[in-house]
């Protein structure tokens, strides 16, 4: 007989088998009775990973700004506001955004293959891991848009005005284009883009790093040195906050699991709250700094009285799940108006409340555990495929763990209150007598798309009207902007707890509408153009004094083209530093000035040079003589007044003979005896 850890291997090979089958299905046509392809979700979505300050968020197709709230699932529509003195991180798996102070930013468009994100203002730093060939990574500014070519490390800032950007790539390579014009920006380059009518280009070197950079740099120090990138895949989201939350085991039939730092009792998806997110629905966003990674992604399974997570198979690309939960009551099915769910152990399938393809659910299922395929096809067929949530003839290992299931009122969970605070105690036999479902049966409010921190609406943070408003240039045509929920609400509450397919949701939008984003401007085919070169050495002396690090009110003065204050450069060509000690000056500094005449030593009496030679008397190469101090030797030490040439008489030898006569007469006057 075979044990488990052998069964364990045999299921990862075949794992594989089917993944590289599947890469093949999803590339082509799905059997006629599957949903269309088209109304599959994206594989990834982001995340909010890291808040500091006034961060404050706004879900796709709203209007409202509410504070924002860790791990939060981000896709195309969602925007975000960094106040001053904040910051934030979003994660993407294959890259990472870090957003500075003052920043407005959001997704035009975010799926399998594209990020295309709008910077209104502020400065975002890019640390792109992982890049496909067919794959689009755009940054929108108000006046040009940057596409990245390569892995690497960016910055892109958008001034507070929307008059000019700036593109600082470490590593990389990238390309600017607006208004017909293209730029091409490598790794070690700094540009500033100027202009709206016409895209004006200056390119220098790099500048070195300030705050906001070194800021990125920790940031990325985590997911560089993580040690459970050996047991996850890379694109797995949030995988570097599992280090110091929790340890890696070899359990027995699971291989390698996750075993968190958490209290006595702690049970999976109770310390957070439901928000609906389309396209997928009831969506889990956890509270713990951790919580993201084990919530959309992997199994958990009880271990030696301990829950642990079990990741999907780390050679397979993972699919992004809401929650990888099963729902019992809720709606007409629910008991006592309560809904309560328990978390999927390994080896179970997972169905989607959302429209997919069959292509879908296989590969969501064998990207996050090891299941067998013939299952998973048994549970499309009779959910999905026959319309029917509920599911029977399956054993759920976690349904019978003690604790594992949680419920709530039906009020709290379509509010988006913070579960663990509203748990309702159910039993064991009540548990066994309801049925379990693949969604919960609950129609969605307007808190629901808030989250919980829908009270805050109104009284968040928002960027200035100017900023919120401002349109961007866009390379890559983005998708329509998204449906508000005031528009779905009907059509949602028809069928309760299940999202509206995408090509449904079509139908939905104004006939008048414009089919293009009324805040983007498509630019026009560009041509390669030249930029400035700018000369070397002009770069400020304080690298903080760029866009993105001051307050939006200080942003407006150090923009390009502003003279620069007195202390980062030269003002006018006469002025001259003084010297400073240790310091090596270039060379031209060493010679005069061409506006102050050469200073040459004035000649000694009789031409002689004897203080000239000595090097304590010797004047600067680079200041002028003091003759005050040479003309007045009575202000002289003693020992400088008996080295003055014009206090000591000629030698004899060079004495006319007049004067040498009087000499001698003077000295035998002076010698002769008194009386004489």
């Amino acid at each position: 007989m075979k044990t488990d850890n052998e069964l364990f291997c045999w299921e990862k090979v075949i794992v594989l088998l089917v993944a590289a089958f599947m890469s093949m299905a999803l590339n082509g046509r799905v059997a006629a009775q599957d949903q269309p392809d088209q109304d599959d979700p994206p594989s990834r979505v982001a995340r909010l990973a890291y808040l500091y300050g006034s961060v404050s968020f706004q879900p796709a197709g709203e209007s409202e700004w509410v504070d924002a709230v860790w791990n939060r699932p981000m896709t195309s529509g969602d925007q975000l506001w960094v106040d001053r003195d904040s910051r934030a991180e979003i994660g993407l798996g294959s890259a990472v955004i870090d957003v500075n102070s003052n920043t407005g930013v959001s997704f035009l468009n975010l799926d399998d293959h594209t990020v295309q994100l709008q910077l209104s203002a502020g400065a975002i730093g890019i640390h792109v891991r992982r890049l496909g060939r067919d794959d689009v990574f755009e940054i929108d500014t108000p006046n040009q848009a940057f596409t990245i070519f390569e892995t690497g490390r960016y910055r892109v800032e958008a001034s507070e005005d929307g008059t000019y950007s700036v593109v600082s790539i470490r590593d990389g390579e990238g390309e600017s284009t607006g208004n017909g014009q293209s730029y091409t920006v490598e790794a070690g380059q700094r540009a500033t883009f100027e202009g709206t009518d016409y895209l004006n280009a200056r390119i220098e070197d790099l500048w070195g790093p300030d705050d906001f950079d070194n800021f990125c740099a920790d940031r990325d120090r985590r997911y560089d040195n993580s040690m459970s990138a050996r047991f996850v895949s890379h694109d797995v989201i949030g995988y570097e906050d599992l280090d110091s939350n929790g340890d890696w085991r070899p359990t027995l039939g699971y291989g390698d699991v996750w075993f968190p730092h958490v209290y006595a009792g702690w049970v999976p998806y109770r310390e957070g709250h439901w928000a609906w997110i389309d396209p997928w629905g009831w969506t889990w966003v956890d509270e713990e700094p951790w919580g993201y990674a084990p919530f959309h992604y992997g199994r958990w399974v009880f271990a030696a009285g301990q829950w642990g997570w079990v990741p999907g198979p780390i050679e397979v690309a993972p699919v992004y799940a809401p929650a990888l939960v099963v729902f019992i009551g809720g709606g007409p099915m629910g008991f006592g108006g309560n809904v309560g769910w328990f978390p999927l152990g390994p080896r179970e399938v997972f169905v989607p409340s959302y429209p997919v393809s069959r292509a879908y659910v296989t590969s969501i299922n064998i990207s996050n555990t090891t299941v067998n395929t013939t299952v998973v096809t048994n549970v499309y067929n009779t959910t999905i495929i026959n319309n029917n949530t509920t599911i029977t003839n399956v054993t759920y290992a976690n349904k019978g763990v003690a604790g594992a299931v949680t419920v709530v009122p039906q009020q709290a969970f379509v509010n988006a209150q913070p579960v663990a605070h509203v748990t309702v105690a159910v039993n064991a036999k009540q548990i066994a007598s309801m049925p379990v479902a693949s969604r919960a049966a609950v129609a969605p409010t307007a808190n629901s798309v808030l989250g919980a921190k829908a009270n805050t609406a109104g009284h968040a943070a928002a960027p200035p009207v100017a900023i919120a408003r401002r349109t961007v240039v866009a390379k890559t045509a983005p998708p329509p902007p998204p449906v508000s929920f005031a528009a779905r609400q009907q059509a949602l509450a028809a069928h309760p707890g299940q999202p509206i397919a995408k090509h449904q949701m079509q139908q939905l939008r104004p006939a008048n509408a414009a089919t293009t984003r009324p805040q983007v401007k498509q630019a026009p085919p560009a041509k390669p153009a030249t930029p400035t070169m700018a000369r070397p050495g002009n770069q400020p002396a304080n690298p903080q004094n760029r866009p993105g690090n001051q307050p939006a009110q200080n942003q407006q003065a150090n923009r390009p083209g502003n003279p620069p204050a007195a202390n980062e450069r030269p003002a006018t060509p006469e002025y001259h530093p003084a010297p400073q000690q240790n310091r090596v000056e270039p060379a031209q500094n060493n010679r005069p000035e061409p506006t102050q005449p050469s200073y040459r030593p004035e000649p000694q009496p009789n031409n002689r040079t004897e203080p000239a030679q000595q090097p304590n008397q010797r004047p600067q190469t680079n200041r002028p003589p003091e003759p005050q101090q040479r003309n007045e030797p009575a202000a002289r030490p003693p020992e400088q007044q008996r080295n003055e040439p014009a206090a000591r008489p000629a030698p004899a030898h060079q004495q006319p003979p007049a004067e040498k006569k009087q000499q001698e007469d003077k000295k035998k006057k002076e010698e002769k005896p008194p009386g004489y």
